[in-house]
């Protein structure tokens, strides 16, 4: 951790030098951009130069961390031999399912499969981009659909919450932007590292991704009442066989599901399913379940690959929700968080939906 320490001192000596670089570049941009470009609003200063200047503190940062920091975690290794080697999101599944019904997992000192550990994903798959198959462009890496039901790839849609999904696309920044959680299923594909430490009553799950966890109860711990509802939901674990069950409800259906606007409402419910395939791999599959938004639920699946790091450690990301001097950018540029859709009025805009069909 000696390294760390280092980078947190040369971190806060530096900063107030990059804090003062970035305002100044931002003034010199406002003052040089042509008025087409400069439209601030009263006591705020210029986009495009306010970028410019932050645009280089991320580069002075990225060097200092280059130089001051061990490999990080995406950069660490990972398990390639396996039962089943192919990432792509099918080819894996049905490998993995096939695989699981012969492997005997290790086992906790209660007789459990064991989990622990650190795992990789999104290795050559992207679902947090698009759910569905998507090309490489200069915004997305792509790669296949995370779909395997329904068959052919495709996330079974309303037609209305189809056209609401678009207009979110482009009214409303990805709420991960605004350092908000990723919610259930999103949080298992969102990032690469993870790591897994279980024990006879819970399941703790922690992500790379800012202060994202995730505490699954495998005990009789009560539900949670139906009025609470959190980013992370109310998850509770139980085995059936080798495979542990988590089922999720009390989201706050505020998370997207994926960068293309994909949502669900507060009535959502997600099972998850994680079995070993082989000592080094991880089969996860989430079933998503909301007839306010979907024709039926769909089953997302991806391979978690066992990090073989010896000393594999996270990256701190540092990120609080609600940045205001982020979201003041975010802002001008015309963009906000999305803040969820209820589910009556789900069933309302369905409503009005069919009902303007029908008259045409």
């Amino acid at each position: 951790m000696r390294d760390w320490t280092a980078m947190r001192l040369v971190t806060r000596i530096l900063y107030p030098f990059l804090r003062l670089t970035a305002s100044r570049i931002a003034v010199l941009g406002a003052r040089s951009a042509p008025k087409r470009y400069c439209r601030p609003a009263k006591g705020e200063g210029d986009i495009k130069g306010e970028a410019l200047g932050w645009f280089c503190v991320v580069i002075l940062a990225a060097a200092l961390t280059a130089v001051s920091l061990p490999v990080p975690a995406a950069g660490q290794a990972y398990l390639t031999e396996s039962s089943c080697p192919d990432n792509h999101t099918m080819v894996f599944h049905r490998c993995a399912v096939e695989a699981a019904q012969t492997f005997t997992p290790p086992r906790t000192p209660d007789g459990r499969p064991d989990f622990g550990g650190f795992w990789r994903t999104r290795i050559g798959v992207a679902p947090f981009e698009d759910l569905e198959e998507h090309p490489r462009t200069p915004d997305d890496g792509g790669g296949p659909s995370a779909i395997v039901d329904p068959p052919g790839g495709r996330v079974p849609m309303q037609p209305w919450a189809d056209a609401r999904r678009k207009e979110n696309a482009a009214k409303y920044l990805h709420h991960e932007a605004g350092c908000f959680l990723s919610g259930v299923p999103a949080t298992m594909y969102m990032t690469s590292l993870y790591q897994f430490m279980q024990g006879p009553d819970r399941l703790v799950i922690q992500t790379e991704e800012h202060h994202a966890y995730r505490v699954i109860s495998l005990g009789t711990r009560p539900r949670l009442g139906a009025n609470i509802r959190l980013w992370q939901g109310d998850p509770h674990g139980r085995w059936e066989g080798n495979t542990l069950v988590i089922e999720t409800t009390n989201l706050n259906g505020m998370p997207w599901l994926d960068q293309r606007g994909r949502f669900v409402t507060e009535e959502a419910r997600v099972v998850e399913r994680l079995t070993l395939v082989d000592v080094n791999t991880l089969h996860y599959q989430a079933t998503v379940q909301d007839a306010n938004v979907y024709t039926r639920p769909f089953t997302i699946a991806t391979a978690f690959r066992r990090n073989t790091e010896r000393r594999a450690e996270f990256w701190e990301e540092a990120c609080f929700e609600n940045n205001e001097e982020l979201m003041q950018t975010f802002r001008r540029g015309g963009l906000g968080i999305y803040s969820g859709i209820g589910a009556a009025e789900a069933r309302e805009l369905r409503r009005a939906w069919e009902s303007r069909g029908a008259r045409q």
